[in-house]
This record gives structure tokens, C-alpha cells and sequence, in this order.
């Protein structure tokens, strides 16, 4: 079988890119699909290269062969929609050569600057939301006849539950697993609710199906993916009255427990929790079972009580606090990173130092740390003002960053010394003397090579660290685990 592939961009939420080699099965039209943003984004590209391939399109990585080209794109920070105007500019002029070529844009920029990127600007041939995915053929289509087509209508019941994922890492060992889509929080700063919907959960059933075909096909790692993952509901209203009595009901601990069990050699992670959801319940599932990793993403934003009340979060700094007591107690030597936003409407240098003393309490392993921009439409644009200047927000960054690249070196250090199950993912990125693999707090491990290869499991003896990196030797690779 001939193997074509594409090209996915998956920025960081540092505003970094990278590329992530893909590969789908061939066919007669050519597909090119670029993602920016999010793992929610990446997980969607390989819905939609489902469903175009069921047109007869395979994805491809050559650009100038493309028929169809798909950018998925974030509105989440400005950075990203800038970055994503740049390359449909570069589109635009691609399509002067070549004016069959069909430009589209998918995602949350899509549906909100739809009218401006089709009409006004006319970048794009196509627009399609986040929930009109299955509409893609239509579309192309429709603009195969000479017309403009878009379709960003929201849907509060899509999940894409029964749509087998074309697999954009071929050879991979880690994959996505959606289980929930779009969000009912009102966080002030964020467009989400707006650009992916009301909050719904995917049937259990599907999840543990595509789980099970995943680890047959190789992958040995699945991270299980929602805007918050602790609110997952199957069969459960948000107050948590049963809808149907005939079906089953599922919380977010029990289905962690369900894919736990697929295998024991299928590795578990979950991204995002929100502070406000997260139960002991599921703390105590992640310390029952080794293959559920020891690392929470515990997004704060801000470690002031007030700023997070202007920011409509739903809890306090010391709420905060406690789910940090607990998952400390509960999940002993658990790695916790987080998001954090300085410069939030109206900050003052207290509030911004109550942060700074929060991550002194922590200790995190890992942030993702940003400027505060608006966005429009949120409820922030709507009640405050952007009143903090650039020059006080780059400041408290630059003292974030610090405390936070310090925090990482002194949590590397203490994982000095102790052996580690790792999972090897490939070569290091520096040297084709070394692999590299995650621990089960996340950390990135690097070893020299040795007979073993990718997607094996190995006990790696921690000897030395950098700030961003473990660095160890291989003392044993584990024998695959017998399922009960």
C-alpha cells in the first residue's frame, strides 16, 4: 500500500510551532492539512482527513499536489489568528498559479471571523465550525460550482462519536482521545463557549472501542481530551439528575477507570482538568492504577481571589489550594503544571505578587505562561478594560517565567536518582545517540540507545537534569504485561 503524508503545524501554547509528520492512506484528489492551536485542534484534523477520505482524498504533505487545502485554525490568543492570516496570505497568492486550488478554514477561527476571511478579505474558498465537519464534502462541493460555502452552525449534541480517526502520526505510540466537545464555563478572558458550543460528552462506548483500536494498532499512550475533562457526563445533566434510567451513567473517574482497563500497557493521560470540577473521586482512580500517569494539568490563571472572580473562574485561591493539598496527599509524587495569564483587567502588583507566592506554594513542574490579550466577544471585552500597559504585563511575565523555569530545575532535581517507567517515543531531537521518552509526571527523559526501540517500555535510572530535561540510562525494558 502506498503511504502518503501530510503536514500538520501544532503551535504550542508558548506561540511556538512545530512539525508533526502525518500519514493517511493514499487516493485520487490530494488532501493538505495544516492545524494550529490546541491537541483538541490536532484530534480534529484526524476527523476531518476521516471524512474527506471517504470522498476519495488522501492526505498528502506536498503542498503544490493539494486539491484541497484545510487550515485548522485558534482563536484562543491573537498570536495564533495573526499567524494564521500570514499563511492564508501566502494561500492567496498560491491559488493566482493554480485557480482550482480550494483553500479552506476549519475551527474556531473560522466560525468567528467568517464573514471577514470569505467576504471582506476573501482568503478562503470554504469556512467550516468546529461542529460542521461532516458538511466538508458538501462544501467542497459547493465550491467546486463556483461558490463561496460556509457552515459554522453550532450543534449541541456532535461529538463525531461514530467517526473512526484517519491516524495523522503513522508509527506513533501516542495518540488523542476526544470525550467531550465544546464548554459551558464563562470563563471572562476566554472564546471557547463561543467559537465550540454548550458543553456535551461522547458515549463511553465509542471512547473505550477507539481506545481498544488504538492499542491494536499499536499505540501505547492515549490522552484523553476535553475543554474539561472532570465535567464529563454520560447520561447525567450538569446538576446530575439521570436522563434515561434504561442507560448507564458515566463520570469522568469511571470512564478513566474503563480505559484503564483496556490494558495495562496502554499508558492513560487526561488534559484539561479545571479546578472548579476536579473530585478526590478521580484522584483516587489515578492512584489505583500504575498506567494512569501521575500528571494533572491544573490550569489557575491567577493565584489572587479577586482576579479570578473578575475572570468568572468559579473558585477562590484557596479552593485552589485545597484541590493542590489533595492531589498531593492522594497521588504522591505527582507532577502539576498549569496555565497562568498576567496582566488580567485591573491587576494590580499585589494581585499579581498573590500569583507569584501561589507558585511558591505549588512548585509546578511546568507552566504555559502568557501575556493577557482580548478577545472579541468574551465577557471581558464586554465588563472591563484592557487597562494594564505592555510594558507592567512583560514585566510580571518576565518574573514568572523566572520562578517557573526555576521551579522546573529544582522538581528535575529531586527526580535525581530514582528509576522511572518511560515510554520511548524516538530519537532525541539533538542527537541519533539518544532516545527520549516521558516518565510518568511528564518530564522528558533522554538516554543513550540501546537494544530496545520505539513504543517499548523501559526503567530508566535518572543520573543527572537540565531545567527542561531528565537525563538517565536504560537498566531493564519491560516485558509486555499480561491482561487479568
Amino acid at each position: 500500500m502506498h503511504i502518503e503524508s501530510t503536514k500538520v503545524i501544532d503551535e504550542n501554547r508558548q506561540g511556538e510551532a512545530t512539525v508533526i509528520e502525518t500519514a493517511a492512506n493514499s487516493g485520487s484528489k490530494k488532501l493538505y492539512v495544516e492545524s494550529y492551536g490546541c491537541a483538541m485542534n490536532f484530534s480534529d484534523s484526524e476527523v476531518v482527513a476521516s471524512i474527506m477520505a471517504k470522498g476519495g482524498y488522501a492526505t498528502t504533505r506536498n503542498l503544490d499536489e493539494a486539491d484541497v487545502i484545510l487550515i485548522n485554525t485558534c482563536s484562543i490568543r491573537e498570536n495564533a489568528e495573526t499567524r494564521v492570516r500570514t499563511r492564508l496570505g501566502d494561500l492567496k497568492q498560491k491559488k493566482k498559479d493554480k485557480p482550482e486550488l480550494i483553500v479552506g478554514i476549519l475551527g474556531c477561527m473560522a466560525e468567528r471571523l467568517k464573514k471577514t476571511l470569505l467576504e471582506e478579505e476573501k482568503l478562503v474558498d470554504l469556512v467550516a465550525g468546529p461542529d460542521a465537519y461532516r458538511d466538508l464534502l458538501n462544501l467542497v462541493e459547493e465550491v467546486g460550482t463556483g461558490q463561496k460555502a460556509v457552515n459554522v452552525l453550532l450543534s449541541r449534541d456532535e461529538t463525531y462519536a461514530d467517526i473512526s480517526p484517519v491516524r495523522l502520526d503513522l508509527g506513533g505510540v501516542s495518540s488523542f482521545v476526544s470525550i467531550t466537545r465544546g464548554c459551558d464555563n464563562m470563563c471572562s478572558f476566554c472564546v471557547v463557549p463561543f467559537t465550540r458550543g454548550r458543553e456535551r460528552s461522547r458515549d463511553p462506548k465509542t471512547i473505550i472501542e477507539e481506545c481498544e483500536d488504538l492499542f491494536a494498532k499499536g499505540y501505547r499512550e492515549v490522552t484523553l481530551l476535553g475543554q474539561n475533562v472532570d465535567s464529563y457526563r454520560w447520561n447525567l445533566t450538569s446538576k446530575g439528575e439521570i436522563k434515561d434510567v434504561e442507560i448507564p451513567t458515566t463520570n469522568f473517574s469511571q470512564l478513566m477507570e474503563m480505559v484503564a482497563l483496556v490494558s495495562p500497557d496502554l499508558r492513560v493521560r487526561f488534559s484539561t482538568s479545571h479546578p472548579k470540577d476536579m473530585t478526590d473521586d478521580v484522584l483516587h482512580v489515578m492512584a489505583k492504577y500504575e498506567n494512569i500517569c501521575s500528571n494533572i494539568h491544573l490550569p489557575v490563571q491567577s493565584g489572587n481571589s479577586k482576579v479570578l472572580e473578575r475572570m468568572n473562574r468559579g473558585y477562590s485561591r484557596e479552593w485552589y489550594m485545597n484541590r493542590i493539598d489533595s492531589i498531593k496527599k492522594i497521588v504522591p509524587d505527582c507532577g502539576i503544571s498549569t496555565d497562568m495569564i498576567t496582566g488580567f483587567c485591573e491587576e494590580t502588583d499585589e494581585e499579581h505578587a498573590e500569583t507569584l507566592t501561589l507558585m511558591d506554594y505549588v512548585e509546578y513542574d511546568f507552566a504555559y505562561m502568557y501575556k493577557y490579550s482580548e478577545r472579541p466577544k468574551t465577557l471581558a471585552e464586554r465588563r472591563f478594560t484592557d487597562d494594564i500597559p505592555e510594558e507592567i504585563k512583560g514585566k510580571r511575565l518576565s518574573e514568572i517565567v523566572e520562578k517557573q523555569r526555576a521551579h522546573s530545575h529544582i522538581n528535575n532535581k529531586k527526580q535525581v536518582g530514582n528509576i522511572y517507567k518511560v515510554l520511548i517515543e524516538g530519537f532525541s531531537k539533538k542527537s541519533q545517540e539518544f532516545m527520549c521518552g516521558r516518565n510518568g509526571r511528564n518530564a522528558m527523559v533522554v538516554f543513550p540507545i540501546g537494544n530496545f526501540e520505539k513504543g517499548n517500555y523501559v526503567l530508566v535510572k535518572i543520573n543527572d537534569c537540565t531545567s527542561a530535561t531528565l537525563l538517565g540510562e536504560v537498566i531493564e525494558v519491560c516485558k509486555p504485561v499480561e491482561k487479568n
